[in-house]
């Protein structure tokens, strides 16, 4: 069980944080809502150590250390470690799931980029749809087909918020959106990036992001319907606010460059009802065809290990050794430059 002091903690903040998410879980049950926020707390923690401080490859390598402590059952003595330790152990949680979020902290804090949208849904898989497998372990769910449309539902959320920042990431020299998009397009990247303006050409991609996204929205609703009732209202929640982040950048003409979509309260609101009435309407609908789709095979690995129902002890995944071991020698490669560079202004 989480401490009562952590869960306060976790609660504030997802309410400072993630403002969409806290919206959403409020039509959660408490026995779901609770963990889940602890779940996002310590998401959030991993995503703002990476995204907000300077050395960024020595706060990966801190995360993972963090990670196996927690799977130990000795977490850092810290309110979000100490309630996802709980969470592991009450909830069984694969290993594989938090290791794939690792995975893709660590491909951030190398500054990789995505030739294809196949690369750009493999981002998404690790930095999105392992939170929502994380999230169907809470509600105690382990079919596979409703795992592979949680997934789905974590690639269109990812890449509704990709399209969203893109302006935003490029003021800060990151870029996601897949490469080959830009050459089609005759986008140069280093001059896209120096000086981020909106365009025509930029607002097609924007564009065709979201596009790539609404059938993911779509096939991820059949899954809701296999939640447990309690639950289909708050995770309905979430697929619409984040879908109307995307309606909010087709709004603006697909400029996420000089503006930043947002959503208003009244329109959360309205989500809110909305998704508390299509919940109950799954009573009585039919099974969708697509609930049986093939998971994207990008998220097909976090399928298969949320599909466990006993969670691996073991050690990391030979996929994360490979990423803290390409980070690290990249972090030495770093330091080496700047301690050589300092010698040589000396």
């Amino acid at each position: 069980m989480i401490a009562p002091e952590d869960m306060e903690h976790c609660r504030e903040a997802i309410r400072h944080g993630s403002l969409s998410f806290h919206a959403a879980s409020r039509l959660l049950p408490a026995r779901v809502r609770d963990p889940a926020l602890a779940l996002y707390a310590f998401c959030r923690l991993a995503d703002d150590e990476v995204d907000l401080k300077q050395d960024k490859a020595a706060s990966v390598l801190a995360l993972e250390e963090r990670l196996s402590l927690a799977f130990a059952g000795t977490p850092r003595n810290a309110p979000a470690d100490r309630a996802f330790a709980a969470i592991i152990e009450e909830f069984d949680m694969p290993r594989e799931l938090p290791e794939a979020l690792l995975e893709g902290l660590a491909w951030d804090a190398m500054e990789r980029r995505y030739q294809t949208i196949s690369d750009l849904r493999a981002y998404s898989a690790r930095v999105a749809s392992a939170v929502g497998a994380m999230m169907a372990v809470l509600m105690n769910v382990r079919d596979p087909d409703a795992l592979a449309r949680a997934c789905d539902l974590g690639v269109a959320m990812q890449l509704t918020n990709i399209a969203r920042d893109i302006g935003e990431d490029a003021r800060e020299n990151r870029l996601y959106l897949p490469l080959d998009w830009l050459e089609e397009e005759g986008i140069a990247v280093q001059s896209f990036l120096s000086d981020p303006q909106p365009s025509p050409t930029i607002c097609r991609l924007t564009r065709r992001l979201l596009a790539n996204a609404r059938p993911l929205y779509d096939r991820s609703e059949a899954g809701i319907g296999e939640l447990p009732l309690s639950c289909r209202p708050g995770i309905f929640a979430a697929r619409h606010i984040y879908a109307g982040i995307g309606g909010r950048v087709r709004a603006a003409g697909y400029d996420s460059i000089a503006r930043r979509a947002r959503t208003s309260t009244a329109q959360k609101l309205g989500w809110l009802a909305l998704s508390a009435a299509q919940a109950g309407a799954t009573l009585i609908t039919p099974r969708a065809a697509r609930l049986y789709a093939a998971p994207l095979p990008e998220t097909a690995f976090l399928v298969d290990a949320a599909a466990r129902n006993a969670a691996p002890r073991g050690h990391w995944s030979d996929a994360v050794v490979d990423a803290m071991a390409a980070l690290k020698a990249a972090d030495a490669q770093r330091h080496g430059s700047l301690i050589g560079g300092r010698g040589r202004a000396r």
